[in-house]
């Protein structure tokens, strides 16, 4: 029998997951003393690099002291929260890391609330506490506090606390301790996180948590091994959630060991393994004895709360760009996502498009960020929440909004969220001259808000949100004021005419770039849309004149990445996504269209 303690790391984005991770990989001895280990090496994928983020949880195992300690590092973002909640089930105890200056935040309050109530003990580890502005002894009240807000009992509220600088290396009992090396941490591991329970004599009962997917054997279920053995070659049942039992043999057993897999024979009670061999698999399923199944309880996946629509790009400049253009293409790549991002649902609407729901805007605008990058051009519409109705009420999701910003920018914050249905619920200043705000406000008055947010605090502001629950529907929310610079012509734009047209707003092209009719070039400085020319040149005569050839300066352009664009369309407007731009536009490209469309909508609601 194995020695082994499962833990997963949980807390705020940001706040150094995956950077501990990486110290406790490096100096357990897991990896060899010669081989070359980049920073933030669980996050694996291009865009989890770029952004700084973790999107997927993922698993390691590090040997230390005779023990083999699997860790999961999870994400920390509210729109990945669906990860974090599964992966809870699979261990018995959690790292709750808080940020020293930050403190607890919402994210913080999601995940701990999930531990809590399914009995884990936390062991809490004050991060980055050599930042400026470290506040270690106000953050451990904020997280007891925390704890009896959740009714943790006696036991959990016993908690073990280590102050740590992840990034530096070193976590220590006592803030007077020596900065040395993350023994401790080790030590608190070892000592506070319970052995698995189960039994490797007990008929096997294993639950998977995680999909991944390998072009030779199809479909891997990650699981946990809760009771019982697996080993390689032997048959087992599939107890899917309905209840529906199959039987396969196990293909293929992978282990963990520091960032490889290795193949190995055998898995019993405790162990986290990946396992091939079900073609069927999913999350919640259990793989149990083939002569006596018996199902672990079906894990709980919370339910999408906004939807975007994926449609083929019919534009004007269709197919110039992209490699993967069709409708068939682009329904068998969202189904393949589909197979392993279980927080995700995605329906067929008949014409060419396709409706995604998922846990928040973040979530889906990676996927399409990821789609884009391997060559697909589509089109998509702007987020809208998905609605429930309750006893024939209608219900729409509320979500908890921190912000942090400095004080000379409250007030304007606190009234563009007036406007958009939001309700303060606390208003806490902090140490270092900033107010910490908290709202309770519908997922629709977020749509749009952050980069207006960004510009009202001058950069300056932080804001987090995480879901709270379905309530009654709130009425009309107030969104984008100003209107949009609308091409009336095809082409491409020259920069006399954008020289001429910076005044009337924002410009998101520059001089040469392709445009056509019904394509969004920029954001006006008035409500209401106006039709533009960006194609006219100079008017050249045989005669001079004074100041003929001043020189034309452009403002440069406001450059929309794929999130800016999502947040930024209205219900008229489409993003026109290709491997090589980002364009808005509107539905209907002609304007007579579009003019028809404004008079029906009108007549419609007059009713």
């Amino acid at each position: 029998m194995q020695n082994i303690k499962n833990i997963a790391v949980i807390a705020h984005v940001d706040h150094g997951k995956t950077t501990l991770v990486d110290k406790l990989l490096q100096q357990s001895g897991t990896f060899d003393a010669h081989k070359e280990i980049e920073d933030r090496v669980m996050d694996s994928n291009d865009i989890e690099k770029e952004r700084g983020i973790t999107i997927l949880s993922k698993n390691t195992a590090i040997t230390y002291n005779g023990y083999k300690i699997n860790i999961i590092d999870t994400p920390g973002h509210a729109d990945f929260g669906g990860e974090v909640e599964r992966v809870l089930k699979m261990v018995d105890s959690v790292l709750l890391l808080v940020d020293a200056q930050e403190g607890v935040m919402p994210q913080t309050k999601f995940v701990l609330k999930k531990a809590i109530s399914l009995g884990l003990i936390p062991i809490v580890v004050i991060n980055k506490i050599d930042k400026e502005g470290a506040e270690p002894d106000r953050v451990l009240d904020e997280v007891f506090d925390l704890l009896v807000a959740l009714d943790a009992n006696e036991e959990q509220l016993e908690f073990p606390v280590l102050y740590a600088a992840a990034r530096d290396g070193y976590a220590k009992w006592n803030l007077e301790d020596e900065n040395k090396d993350m023994t401790p941490l080790f030590e608190a591991i070892l000592e506070h996180v319970p052995s698995p329970s189960g039994s490797s004599e007990n008929p096997t009962q294993a639950q998977v948590f995680t999909l991944d997917s390998d072009n030779f054997v199809g479909r891997i279920g990650i699981a946990r091994v809760f009771n019982g053995k697996i080993k390689k070659g032997d048959e087992y049942a599939l107890v899917k959630a309905n209840g529906e039992i199959s039987k396969s043999r196990v293909s293929k057993l992978i282990g963990f060991k520091g960032l490889d897999r290795i193949e190995i024979e055998e898995a019993e009670a405790g162990d986290i393994v990946a396992i091939a061999g079900f073609s069927d698999i999913d999350v919640g399923d259990t793989i149990a004895d083939k002569n006596n199944p018996v199902a672990l309880d079906p894990l709980h996946i919370e339910e999408p709360t906004l939807s975007v629509i994926f449609s083929v790009n019919d534009g004007p400049l269709a197919g110039t760009e992209g490699d993967h253009v069709t409708s068939n293409k682009i329904k068998e790549r969202l189904e393949k996502e589909m197979e392993t991002n279980i927080a995700m649902k995605m329906e067929p609407l008949g014409d060419a498009s396709f409706k995604v729901s998922g846990r928040g805007e973040l979530q889906i605008g990676i996927l399409a960020e990821n789609m884009r990058r391997e060559g697909y051009e589509f089109l998509l519409a702007r987020p809208e929440v998905v609605v429930k109705e309750e006893n024939g009420v209608k219900m729409e999701p509320f979500e908890n909004l921190v912000i942090d910003v400095p004080e000379e920018f409250q007030g304007v914050v606190i009234e563009k969220l007036g406007k958009r249905k939001a309700e303060m619920t606390s208003l806490t200043p902090m140490p270092d001259g900033t107010v910490r705000i908290e709202f309770e406000i519908p997922a629709r008055g977020l749509i749009g808000f952050r980069s207006e947010f960004l510009t009202d605090t001058k950069g300056e502001g932080i804001m987090n949100h995480s879901f709270i629950e379905y309530r009654p529907y709130s009425g009309v929310v107030e969104s984008r004021t100003q209107g949009a610079l609308v091409s009336m012509e095809n082409g491409e734009a020259v920069a006399y005419s954008l020289y001429n047209l910076q005044d009337r707003g924002v410009l998101f092209i520059k001089p040469q770039d392709k445009v056509y009719d019904g394509m969004v070039i920029g954001e006006s400085s008035r409500p209401g849309d106006l039709e533009v020319n960006p194609l006219k040149g100079k008017q050249l005569t045989n005669m001079r004149s004074a100041g003929a050839d001043d020189a034309i300066k452009l403002v440069p352009p406001r450059v929309l990445t794929l999130e800016k664009a999502l947040e930024w369309i209205e219900d008229d407007e489409l993003v026109e996504v290709t491997p090589k731009n980002i364009r808005v536009r509107k539905k209907h490209l002609n304007a007579a269209d579009r003019r028809r469309a404004i008079r029906d909508k009108k007549a419609a609601s007059g009713k």
